[in-house]
């Protein structure tokens, strides 16, 4: 049964970072001002204070549903938009889906289980073959709007990433599609020579086999495998997770690989044979490459997870490290 939305107003005391009073309690937010438009201090909003009030990590925060000093007066977009995202919902506007655009012929395609592997996977790319145009599309899975994403906003100011489509139910990004499949069939028509596809940031989970965000890489490698795109599993991998599930090869891989209708490449950084063998179990073939973890470690990009750092857990980061250098190999005439 779902609950009811918890809203409360408030005022922006903060725009930069933003932090709204409520109820006499200054309180961190966050406002998708792709949709909301901007904040400024003073202005009275409606928030959402669920995820701060569960004291959830990743959504540790408010969320701002409507600016209402200055956010009623939205004109929408121009053009001839008419399908709407988030439909039926009081948040529904209209897009323009990338799916009318012209067909092209499939890309290379890396399923990634969680967002902390689109930075290492988008480095390692460039790193190995420079000059190829990366694109990625968000599905569900994690967080939905595609403006939350602050490794998007500093892969696009480095050029590791040539553009972003939101793919149904995620929104906001540079381009929509209604479907995951629609923005894989849509990537050659950008010029995108490969797609990194995965969740947002904050993955959701109910500690139940299938109840969590991971399963989207399952609706994405289908969706990747049916259209006929070479197509790679970045594999969820810890040295240091709490949680037994996750060790070493999570139950969130193991479970897409079981549940895969159709064999797919994995991505198993070079030495590490259990998990190779633990793929190669799963009835899939195991692709391996280097992990370049200390040259990753300099890039200046993202190096912590789930509170871990890149040298608490290395293993994290050395599966999208290596999908990235499996990828630019394939790229390169090797083939996946």
């Amino acid at each position: 049964m779902a609950g009811r939305l918890k809203l409360r107003r408030g005022v922006v005391v903060s725009a930069d970072p933003l932090e709204v009073e409520v109820g006499g309690e200054r309180r961190r937010a966050w406002a998708d001002e792709v949709l909301l438009g901007e904040m400024r201090e003073g202005d009275e909003v409606v928030v959402n204070v669920s995820a701060l009030d569960l004291g959830l990590g990743s959504g540790g925060f408010d969320v701002v549903h409507v600016n209402l000093t200055r956010g009623l007066e939205g004109s929408g977009v121009e053009g001839d938009a008419h399908v709407m995202k988030l439909n039926y919902t009081s948040l529904q506007h209209p897009v323009e889906p990338v799916e009318g655009l012209e067909r092209g012929e499939g890309v290379p395609v890396a399923v990634l289980p969680l967002h902390g592997h689109l930075a290492p996977a988008a480095w390692a790319i460039a790193q190995a073959a420079p000059g190829l145009r990366v694109g990625y599309v968000q599905t569900g899975g994690g967080a939905l709007p595609g403006s939350l994403s602050r490794d998007v906003r500093e892969l696009r100011e480095r050029a590791l990433l040539a553009g972003q489509i939101t793919a149904a139910p995620a929104y906001g990004g540079e381009h929509e599609a209604l479907s995951v499949a629609g923005a894989l069939d849509a990537a050659a028509a950008l010029g995108w020579d490969v797609v990194l596809v995965g969740p947002g940031p904050g993955i959701i989970g109910s500690d139940t086999a299938y109840g969590h965000g991971g399963m989207a890489a399952l609706d994405s490698a289908h969706a990747a495998l049916a259209l006929g795109a070479p197509t790679l599993v970045s594999p969820r991998l810890s040295s240091a997770d709490s949680r037994k599930r996750h060790l070493g090869l999570s139950h969130h891989t193991h479970t897409v690989l079981a549940l895969l209708l159709a064999k797919a490449d994995v991505a198993v950084p070079e030495g590490e044979p259990e998990i190779a063998e633990a793929v190669e179990l799963s009835g899939h073939r195991v692709l391996s490459a280097r992990a370049d973890l200390d040259g990753y470690g300099a890039s200046g990009l993202p190096t912590a997870t789930m509170g871990r750092s890149l040298a608490e857990d290395p293993l994290f980061f050395a599966a999208p490290l290596a999908a990235g250098a499996v990828l630019a190999r394939s790229l390169a005439g090797q083939g996946l």
